[in-house]
């Protein structure tokens, strides 16, 4: 039996037709990742499937007593008292039993007929055993798990939900829905308030989820994790591919090309026919077979290829390049009130390097992207950017730095005062702002859009050291994927936050993960650092334990604190072992830099005439550039052997 069915459903928006007699049905146990470009119906479908919104003509059936769950992008509702009590009571009619309850054995105290009291009792016993159902079920362990798995702090489940702020209430809302186990589950881009540990905590939760889902979000890791049925908004209507989404990108290329390849041999064949008919109308003979060749061709239905939807489709421009040293910081300390967010932290990134800061919400990621962009201070060290460094800030309230008094085009030409006109407009077309739309005010724009033009003024102007903070809120998912692929070409550096799975893993060089005052760097991927981290949580040792001693207390806490000092001496052991091999990498490459510079500087003397002609002057250049070349044959070689070595020593480290 289906839980909910679509039949015919029609909507208009704004004098467009978003949904033309679509329809979907949904079963029990269907994983359905709902995709398409910004503003295409997704969020109206998953309204109109809770009944938020009616469609203009159709049905919706919805099955009689489930429970459907809806988590918009963003909450409206606000949660009313403590924070765990609040989730625990949302649980559909424990409430209302608990205070029935409390009634009746108010109403016990009262009554003095023996038959009133009788029926009194039975009424508690009653509800007493209607709650009893409902603890089994739902237990406030349950949602004290849930809350912790989503970032909250045990200190938290006291703490008014009222006063969270707005991240925290879609963290909240989303608790909630978790705990409830509602039989269809809707969720829009319910990722976009979490940090990568939540992330990664909500991966492992919702796949044991049993009930059936509707999934949109713009993380491509984690909709191919959770879904197993991709419904697309495509420019013919709405398709529906079964698998996930990597699947379904390549079945509808699967598609394009088949039909292609139809209409292409139908075109054939068409021309065929027409030459035919050209050739032989005027003869009596081959008549008959032209008139028939001609109808054929008049009700011969003609192949309608697919059309391609528009999508952002950018590169960065070369960019100059900057010293080898990008940034260095120096006992950077940070505080807030009692909060302390680093304590003398020091760090570098180096050219080249794309570097992915983690950690929970609250750890100073998007701090320590000011501070490097120097929109606010540390409270002490300093922070240094390298020799030719130019810095760019993609903030992650990117809107708030926008003109809603410019428009898009003005906004980006800003950046770039004397490129042309024209120069500005294509920027602006590569981002989907063609003809009027470049016109539109910044204050009419979604949140998409805004976003889409933040990136447009980043691209005229990127700098050879970006900084981003959450660059994929607010873009579709093939529009994240585009953005990945362009980040994946630009020749700077990169030192980014992003909760999107994907967007870390495809583009991280090197992690760096706050926690407790100070970072964990890490030079790989999220993957990697993650597989690093449960390698070294295992203890190196296992000794063998008797029955007994395995329900000693005390002895299950000395293999604890036995554990973690193993784990700190493999960590010193892995810096001892990796740390020489770096700095003669790093002595190497910076003489390497110097030579390469002098080889450049003599051969552009080479060059002149004069100087060639000269021979006190050439012959002493002509040694030079053969030492050079031979030196930079001899370090390029070392450097070869020592960076293999390093992921050698690396992998044996971590194995």
């Amino acid at each position: 039996m289906s839980l909910v069915t679509l039949i015919k459903v029609s909507l208009h928006f704004f004098e467009r037709q978003l949904f033309d007699q679509i329809g979907l049905q949904i079963n029990p146990g269907d994983r359905i990742g709902l995709v398409g470009r910004n503003g295409s119906g997704k969020t109206t479908l998953l309204r109109i499937i809770c009944g938020e919104i009616s469609p203009e003509s159709g049905e919706v059936r919805v099955a009689k007593r489930i429970r459907i769950g809806y988590l918009p992008q963003d909450v409206k509702e606000v949660l009313s008292g403590p924070l765990l009590q609040s989730v625990v009571d949302s649980i559909p009619g424990r409430k209302g039993l608990a205070k029935r309850l409390q009634e009746a054995e108010n109403s016990l105290k009262t009554v003095t007929d023996t038959d009133a009291q009788s029926r009194t009792g039975e009424k508690i016993a009653a509800l007493l055993q209607e709650i009893n159902l409902i603890d089994r079920e739902f237990p406030t362990h349950e949602a004290e798990k849930i809350l912790l798995g989503l970032g909250f702090r045990t200190g938290d489940f006291e703490r008014p939900a009222s006063s969270l702020s707005g991240g925290w209430k879609m963290r909240a809302a989303l608790a909630t829905l978790l705990y409830q186990k509602p039989d269809l589950l809707l969720l829009d881009e319910p990722t976009n308030h979490l940090d990568i540990p939540s992330v990664r905590w909500l991966v492992d939760f919702l796949q044991e989820f049993k009930g059936a889902m509707i999934l949109v979000s713009h993380d491509r890791d984690f909709l191919n994790r959770q879904v197993n049925r991709i419904v697309s908004f495509e420019k013919e209507g709405m398709r529906s591919y079964r698998g996930n989404y990597d699947f379904y990108l390549k079945a509808r290329e699967e598609e394009v090309r088949s039909l292609e390849a139809r209409a292409r041999n139908q075109e054939q064949k068409i021309r065929d026919a027409r030459r035919f008919i050209e050739r032989f109308r005027s003869k009596a003979t081959k008549a008959r077979q032209a008139q028939s060749k001609l109808k054929l061709v008049e009700k011969m239905e003609l192949v309608q290829t697919f059309q391609k939807e528009k999508t952002i489709h950018f590169s960065f421009p070369q960019v100059t390049r900057s010293g080898r040293e990008v940034v260095l910081m120096e006992d950077l300390s940070k505080r807030f009130g009692s909060n302390v967010l680093y304590d003398n932290l020091s760090l570098r990134a180096l050219r080249g390097e794309r570097i992915a800061i983690i950690g929970p919400n609250g750890c100073g990621k998007t701090t320590l992207l000011r501070i490097i962009a120097g929109e606010i201070e540390p409270d002490s060290g300093r922070v240094s950017l390298g020799h030719g460094v130019s810095v760019a800030y993609f903030a992650q309230h990117h809107s708030d730095l926008l003109n809603p008094k410019k428009t898009v085009v003005e906004e980006v030409y800003q950046v770039v005062p004397h490129a042309s006109i024209g120069f500005v407009r294509n920027v602006c077309g590569a981002f989907l702002f063609s003809g009027k739309d470049v016109d539109k005010s910044i204050g009419v724009l979604s949140g998409g859009e805004r976003a889409r033009v933040s990136l447009a003024k980043l691209l005229v102007n990127p700098g050879n050291f970006m900084l981003m903070d959450e660059p994929t809120n607010h873009l579709d998912i093939e529009s994240s994927e585009r953005l990945i692929d362009a980040l994946k070409g630009y020749e700077g550096t990169l030192l980014f936050v992003s909760h999107n799975q994907s967007f870390v893993n495809r583009l991280a060089t090197k992690i760096w993960d706050i926690r407790e005052g100070g970072v964990v760097e890490y030079p790989g991927t999220l993957n990697e650092y993650y597989d690093h981290l449960l390698k070294a949580e295992k203890p190196l040792s296992d000794p063998v334990e008797t029955d007994e001693e395995r329900r000693s207390h005390n002895r299950k806490k000395g293999n604890r604190k036995r554990a973690k000092r193993e784990r700190a001496l493999r960590r010193q052991l892995i810096y001892e072992t990796l740390k020489p091999i770096q700095d003669r990498l790093d002595s190497l490459e910076e003489r390497i830099e110097f030579l390469e510079s002098r080889q450049k500087a003599v051969e552009k003397a080479l060059a002149d005439p004069d100087v060639f002609g000269d021979k006190e002057i050439s012959v002493p250049l002509l040694t030079e550039y053969r030492d050079i070349r031979e030196e930079l044959d001899r370090l390029l070689l070392e450097w070869e052997k020592d960076q293999e070595r390093l992921e050698s020593v690396k992998l044996d480290l971590v194995m």
